[in-house]
């Protein structure tokens, strides 16, 4: 417990520090967010926000790292793929914001890195002898995929960071379901016992959110970009998996999964009518949005389905 305390609390206070020095600069250098003329008209105001914000939830949840690094031995993997999709999504804002590129990364250099980074953290999982079994909680069942279940890591894990790169829509949307998240894997460090090693990481990670949101909340200061809302994925589904419950996404991820199919079915939905909508807009916080739900309502509401979600996860495991 004094483990996470210190963690979240060095996490959130390094981010206090961080963001006020951090938000000058971006808008000294002019980085701004592009807003896409195809999004909400309402957000067009928010053009020339600082964005790349996720430079700070990164540097804050290293920092956040400082008071257990007697463990670092045991978790230094979470950190690891936390960065390098950050890196990801760091390469994506610098092109779009630094060199005027609206599109940022081409979808297939973006996708290949998340499936080269997602390799990698099978490899490790490999190396180090983790079971290949996946565990049905709620049938208390074990499947072993075998080698399957490598390939099953890099699907989750690359579904998992599109669905928190979707996500990242709103003012402190993307930052509210993950802290949330964060909650819920210290829960299971405290509760089950099991993954000890696991409770600075999501601390830490907590703690750099929950700052974050001082200045990402309705109306943003800045946004985390690409370089957070990636990294966001990387971090939720590392720990998932060192947690044996990557099948528990689909509950306490569901705002994450939702994201991503409202985004699937409407291309399809649009294909297959030549040209209609069975969204107003996706990802599915757009269709709120557009129904008149103010920001904040829709923030409100995901986060808070994601809470409940959370403790339906957390009766699943116990």
């Amino acid at each position: 417990m004094q483990q996470i305390a210190l963690s979240a609390l060095t996490g959130f206070v390094a981010q206090l520090i961080l963001c006020p020095f951090l938000i000058p600069v971006l808008k000294k250098l002019k980085f701004g967010q592009y807003i896409r003329e195809e999004g909400p008209k309402a957000h067009q105001k928010k053009a020339g926000t600082p964005t790349m914000g996720g430079i700070s939830i990164l540097a804050s949840f290293i920092l956040g790292l400082i008071p257990s690094l007697a463990f670092f031995s045991r978790y230094w993997i979470v950190p690891a793929v936390t960065l390098m999709f950050g890196l990801i999504g760091f390469l994506d804002d610098y092109i779009k914001v630094v060199m005027k590129h609206n599109e940022g990364l081409k979808p297939y250099q973006k996708f290949s890195l998340q499936i080269l980074f997602a390799a990698l953290f099978a490899l490790y999982l490999y190396l180090t002898g983790h079971e290949t079994t996946i565990t049905i909680h709620l049938l208390d069942l074990k499947l072993d995929l075998g080698i399957g279940y490598y390939f099953f890591v890099i699907f989750v894990m690359c579904a998992v960071v599109n669905g928190t790169n979707f996500n990242d829509g709103l003012d402190g949307l993307s930052s509210s379901v993950t802290a949330v998240i964060c909650a819920f894997f210290m829960a299971v460090v405290l509760l089950l016992k099991d993954f000890g090693y696991l409770g600075a990481p999501a601390g830490a990670f907590f703690g750099a959110l929950i700052g974050f949101l001082f200045y990402n909340a309705y109306p943003a200061k800045v946004f985390m970009g690409d370089t957070g809302s990636l990294a966001l994925g990387g971090f939720v589904t590392s720990m998932a998996f060192l947690m044996d419950m990557p099948l528990l996404i689909l509950v306490f991820g569901f705002i994450y999964v939702a994201e991503v199919v409202s985004v699937i079915l409407q291309v399809a939905y649009f294909k297959a009518t030549g040209g209609k909508r069975l969204f107003k807009m996706a990802p599915i916080h757009h269709h709120f949005e557009l129904m008149g739900w103010h920001e904040t309502k829709v923030v409100t509401v995901f986060a808070g389905v994601t809470a409940l979600l959370c403790l339906v996860s957390l009766w699943i495991l116990l």
